[in-house]
């Protein structure tokens, strides 16, 4: 298998590393307009080439990989598809060009995979299936989530108004909207209604709210409390799910997952993974496992063994609910 990866940032790296930890046999080359970038790419092994067209003329591929800043995905979803490529993309955050390019992948036959990593997470999948047995037996739940960190904590190697958090379509606050949102909707079913507060307590110097306070009531009244931000200090990502009858609680990280046990009143731990992996320069919330599953995930669809677990049809919803969360 060959692949083409466009953006060989830290994402774009991170995927070819990983690609790499699956298959060695996989043939990875990359696009980046950086010629700094296309050198560190060379010494990793990867050939690349400045633009989309110059790749496309260059060789053959099985598939392309989007992996650059949000903005600009669109531009280069079409570019791919019209070379003939299945596409993985990266998070978008926007909806530009949503509608063409689901017509186009429709009309040329091919797959158009969008990341959505948290749905891959060994821990958000036993939340789901405890909450949707619990449920099937009548109960009813509610919960709170907190997910936070200081914004210039996120890519501690380079300023954050040099990357797309910096810009307020694409900024840090609607990323965690991005990211989390599609598993909250996956495990609690359809928004029905949402009210946000919006505030801006920091100095960064970003153009946007730097923290959220957001209720949500989902189609069979499950109700939920959201609070996100770019400021906690510490990175945080606490989660806790009530009913009479459930209690879960997660922190985050595969080591904090909890189903509390009544009858002993003590919290279990949850094992999801038998091992895992965690790259130091990220917070201790962001495993790798998920990102392989995923990469994994997008190698079976190609191959016509499986369905994505997220789509662009999906994300034009969520998309619609953060609009709504932001206004």
């Amino acid at each position: 298998m060959k692949l083409l990866i466009v953006g060989l940032g830290s994402m774009g790296k991170r995927r070819a590393r990983l690609i790499k930890g699956i298959d060695p046999a996989i043939q990875v080359f990359g696009v980046d307009s950086s010629a700094q970038r296309r050198t560190q790419a060379a010494e990793l092994g990867i050939t690349a080439y400045a633009g989309i067209a110059e790749a496309l003329a260059a060789g053959q591929y099985d598939a392309g990989l989007v992996c650059t800043a949000p903005i600009t995905h669109a531009g280069i979803i079409h570019e791919l598809l019209q070379g003939g490529l299945p596409v993985f993309t990266e998070l978008n955050l926007v909806s530009d060009g949503y509608a063409e390019n689901m017509a186009l992948a429709k009309q040329n036959g091919l797959p158009l995979f969008l990341s959505s990593t948290m749905l891959y997470r060994g821990e958000t999948q036993y939340i789901k299936k405890r909450v949707q047995e619990f449920k099937a037996q009548g109960g009813k739940v509610n919960y709170i989530y907190h997910i936070g960190q200081y914004l210039p904590d996120w890519h501690p190697w380079e300023n954050y108004k040099n990357f797309f958090v910096g810009d307020k379509r694409t900024g840090g606050v609607r990323e965690i909207f991005g990211i989390d949102l599609p598993w909250l909707v996956d495990c609690f079913g359809e928004v029905t209604g949402v009210h946000a507060e919006k505030d801006k307590i920091s100095q960064l110097e970003v153009d946007y709210s730097d923290s959220y306070f957001v209720t949500l009531r989902h189609a069979d009244g499950t109700k939920g409390i959201l609070a996100a931000d770019v400021v906690s200090p510490k990175a945080v990502r606490n989660f806790e799910c009530f009913g009479e009858g459930l209690h879960l609680f997660w922190e985050g990280n595969p080591k904090a997952l909890y189903d509390f046990d009544h009858a002993s009143g003590e919290k279990r731990p949850v094992n999801t993974y038998a091992s895992f992996e965690h790259d130091s320069r990220y917070s201790d919330n962001i495993v790798e496992n998920a990102y392989v599953d995923e990469l994994t995930n997008f190698f079976a669809v190609l191959q016509g063994k499986q369905q994505p677990r997220w789509s662009f049809e999906k994300d034009r919803q969520v998309i619609d609910l953060i609009e709504k969360i932001e206004a």
